[in-house]
């Protein structure tokens, strides 16, 4: 069975757990860990998004006794999978209610849905880390190289519909993945507190986890 449910670190029992909903994306990073390695800690990434509810709940039976923190983060955009996901929050908030949930993302899904997604998630995820990547439009899209159009500027609204919804939200950038690629780091964190987030600088792990 590939990883859907997954940890990062080699304590017995970890704290933090990630699901790994989908391989599809709207971005393409130039630093993205995917395309230099196919796992994590080991642990196979790549599947077909042929799988179920049950098989996620299976997964994550192995951590539930440990588990404070749910991240949905893998080698995708986890909002792709906007229904499997919340209908997994729905299941941690009704059986594990003291479960933290955070979302890693790209921060396209209200450009994708054409609604807003983040009040649809109202009450069911506690906070959400949004990649911002650039201070403009022009090094995000040579960074990132979005599918969607205007991508720069509906991750930023997706950010502001966050806070709205009553999320936490952070906003980051990857520094140092190359010599060509210069990140901003005072502008983008002007951005992000303008917005209300908070503000995360990521350096570039080489070889990932």
């Amino acid at each position: 069975m590939y990883t859907l449910v997954y940890s990062i670190n080699d304590e017995k029992e970890p704290s933090t757990i990630y699901v790994n909903l989908t391989n599809a994306c709207t971005n393409s990073c130039i630093f993205c860990l995917r395309t230099q390695k196919d796992d994590v800690c080991g642990r196979e990434m790549w599947h077909d998004d042929k799988y179920t509810l049950d098989d996620i709940i299976e997964q994550f039976n192995n951590y539930k006794n440990c588990a404070k923190e749910v991240v949905f983060c893998g080698y995708g955009e986890p909002f792709l999978k906007k229904d499997m996901m919340k209908s997994f929050c729905e299941y941690l908030r009704k059986n594990y209610p003291q479960i933290k949930i955070r979302v890693n993302t790209n921060g396209h899904a209200n450009a994708v849905y054409k609604m807003n997604v983040a009040d649809e998630f109202k009450g069911l995820i506690d906070s959400v880390s949004i990649s911002l990547n650039s201070d403009n439009k022009k090094q995000y899209n040579e960074i990132c190289k979005p599918s969607i159009d205007n991508a720069f500027e509906e991750m930023k609204k997706f950010a502001a519909a966050c806070k709205n919804a009553g999320m936490e939200v952070n906003m980051s950038v990857v520094t140092d993945f190359d010599d060509i690629h210069k990140i901003n780091v005072g502008e983008c964190e002007k951005i992000a507190h303008s917005l209300g987030a908070k503000f995360r600088n990521r350096e570039f792990i080489k070889n990932g986890y």
